[in-house]
């Protein structure tokens, strides 16, 4: 499964989200800062169709809120 949140530093949602994925020890999430590479925000924008972070790309599908993406990894812990 391909994992790839696209946030920013600064943004508390993107924090929440971060805080879990480290609390979690996870390894299988690659992070893409939007502030920081242009490539990546136009990514944002052009598959997920609006610069909203964070958001959780699962295998390609947007998953946008805070709340969800926390919810989705817990519920689907790292595989080994």
């Amino acid at each position: 499964m391909k994992l790839d949140l696209y946030m920013f530093d600064g943004c508390p949602f993107c924090r929440k989200v971060t805080n879990e994925i480290e609390a979690e020890g996870r390894t299988d999430v690659t992070l893409h800062d939007i502030h920081q590479n242009e490539e990546d925000r136009d990514t944002l924008i052009r598959v997920g169709g609006m610069e909203q972070v964070p958001c959780l790309f699962i295998d390609g599908k947007p998953m946008y809120e805070s709340g969800d993406i926390v919810a989705w990894l817990q519920a689907n812990p790292q595989q080994a």
